[in-house]
């Protein structure tokens, strides 16, 4: 997966909009951050949960990894060379509703 794919994949969901913070692009659903990576880096990093963190390093190390900083709270690092498309669909999709309102996330789920 390429970088501009991955931005696609972000900008797609409801209200997502993309700031540019620390020299990366951030990606957010109402101010709160659920991806962030650059387009001139080799991986970005995804909000998860810590036991999907667990499973996804565990399933592919050459591919993901624990977020140096915000590790601890389940963030991935995903190097986008290893990522499948239908895979990179499914990890930003729930780390956009890991993030986005509960109500915001229902009527999306409501739309599909």
């Amino acid at each position: 997966m390429k970088f501009e794919q991955f931005r696609r994949l972000c900008l797609s969901l409801p209200e997502a909009e993309e700031i540019e913070t620390w020299g990366e692009s951030t990606f957010r659903v109402r101010g709160r951050i659920f991806a962030m990576g650059s387009p001139e880096g080799k991986s970005v990093s995804v909000k998860a949960t810590l036991d999907d963190q667990a499973g996804l390093v565990a399933m592919d190390p050459k591919t993901f990894s624990v977020s140096a900083y915000t590790g601890r709270f389940g963030w991935v690092s995903v190097r986008l060379a290893g990522l499948a498309p239908q895979l990179g669909d499914r990890l930003v999709k729930n780390a956009w509703e890991r993030t986005a309102p509960r109500r915001l996330s229902a009527q999306n789920a409501r739309r599909r």
